[in-house]
């Protein structure tokens, strides 16, 4: 250590000699490193399928109502506005879907607050069989899947019909 000069008191200078000897094999460490870790990896971006926007007042894509209503003797089934019982229900949605544009078929399904799930659930089995019928049946003409009729649910305390 340097006391320097005549009145040997110690220097207040920092060796910096050392700090860049530092710094530089640092930069030379990054530089060495950085083609490394800009490895590039194949991705797979899924396709999209785009379908054309049917108009809104296209009669082959009328919304398709089916109410689940309470009554005195028991549940009353309407589909649009007929009534009917809950076995026919799938006899009578299939001809409906299938005028519906194959993959965007949906049926609106209105449930009264008071009916029990399991009469929800029993009307939602007949959807799905109307929806695999009208699915089959389009394959079979245009070899080509319908697709699943999806069911948007609509709970309500006290529909009226």
């Amino acid at each position: 250590m340097d006391v320097g000069g005549r009145k040997h008191k110690a220097k207040s200078e920092i060796n910096v000699t050392p700090l860049i000897d530092i710094v530089l094999v640092l930069l030379i460490v990054f530089i060495v490193m950085v083609p490394s870790l800009s490895k590039v990896l194949p991705v797979s971006v899924p396709r999209t399928v785009t379908t054309p926007n049917p108009p809104a007042n296209d009669p082959a894509n009328q919304p398709v109502v089916i109410s689940v209503l309470r009554s005195e003797n028991g549940y009353q089934y309407l589909l649009q506005s007929t009534p009917l019982k809950l076995p026919e229900i799938s006899g009578q949605l299939t001809p409906v879907l299938l005028r519906q544009i194959p993959g965007l078929r949906k049926v609106f399904l209105k449930i009264d607050g008071e009916v029990p799930y399991q009469v929800a659930v029993d009307v939602m089995d007949q959807i799905r069989l109307a929806s695999d019928q009208a699915k089959r049946e389009t394959r079979a003409k245009a070899s080509a899947d319908g697709g699943d009729a999806k069911v948007i649910i609509s709970l309500k305390q006290g529909i009226s019909g």
